[in-house]
């Protein structure tokens, strides 16, 4: 099921950086943080849905940096669950002060007039998007490359939102291909990457999303389970499962050149595993093995 012949396949342990903000959430969080502190706001201000990796590492990073942090949760019916969602609860923990916003106004965060109905004076707040992604998060990003880096052909990473494929793509040398394997359907995140990237040595694909953001089958749980009791290392089922299920695909496929190495990045993201065994629970589907 792992067979790498003719490959040589690494992974880049990101997830061990810290255990919730870790990955491409520490690497988003670094500059915008630095900023934050500069600007002397009261608190920062983000958004994210009931599980939400970003959500969490933004509670998380306020608490251990005593910053105030206030989190714009999609459904406010969630609100009502908060003791057995184990990401809210986290969060809540951590000190965030979670409001709840109508999935209708979720859709339209981006208007200071739906967000004053939630929040009144914005101008205290130091605001983070969904996702995290900003110029100083792509900055951040690119830092997750090393000059010894430089001996691979493929970069591989999951794709959210753009932003840490953004900053992989600036950081690419010339003989190098960054391929983003996105989470959700499409591969829209492209309008980001050239946003903030003028290399173009590049490529995403959805065909391993599994059906959609936060989609999950059996499948790709017996995956999942197989990779760790294979290597001992844990992927998450959002992000790095679905990558690195498509990357050996495309290697049993045939897509890579034949004695290219490849790099793949493990983004961390595990927080949300508790969450999806609950609802994995629900529909009968086997768990993911901690």
């Amino acid at each position: 099921m792992f067979s790498l012949s003719g490959y040589s396949l690494s992974l880049k342990r990101e997830d061990r950086i810290h255990e919730v903000v870790s990955g491409n959430k520490f690497r988003k969080l670094k500059y915008p943080l630095q900023d934050m502190m500069e600007t002397g706001k009261e608190a920062i201000l983000t958004f994210g849905g009931a599980y939400s990796n970003h959500i969490a590492a933004v509670a998380e990073a306020g608490r251990l940096l005593g910053i105030k942090t206030v989190g714009l949760i999609r459904g406010e019916e969630l609100k009502a669950i908060i003791p057995s969602n184990p990401t809210l609860q986290f969060a809540a923990k951590c000190g965030m002060k979670l409001i709840f916003m109508s999935r209708e106004d979720y859709r339209q965060k981006e208007n200071y007039d739906i967000l004053r109905r939630y929040v009144a004076k914005l101008s205290d707040y130091y605001i983070i998007p969904e996702g995290g992604t900003s110029e100083l998060a792509v900055k951040g990003c690119e830092e997750i490359l090393t000059s010894n880096d430089s001996q691979f052909d493929y970069v591989c990473v999951s794709v959210g939102t753009g932003g840490t494929l953004s900053g992989i793509v600036n950081s690419l040398r010339p003989h190098q291909t960054g391929i983003g394997f996105s989470a959700l359907k499409g591969t829209f995140q492209k309008e980001t990457i050239t946003k903030y990237c003028d290399n173009t040595n590049f490529d995403i694909t959805d065909a391993f999303c599994f059906g959609g953001y936060a989609k999950i089958d059996s499948e790709l749980v017996r995956f999942i389970n197989k990779f760790k009791s294979t290597t001992g290392v844990l992927l998450d089922p959002v992000y790095t499962g679905k990558m690195m299920f498509g990357i050996l695909k495309l290697m049993e496929d045939g897509y890579f050149k034949k004695n290219s190495r490849i790099l793949a990045i493990h983004t961390g993201g595990l927080q949300g595993i508790v969450g999806m065994n609950l609802q994995l629970k629900k529909k009968n589907l086997p768990q993911i093995e901690l």
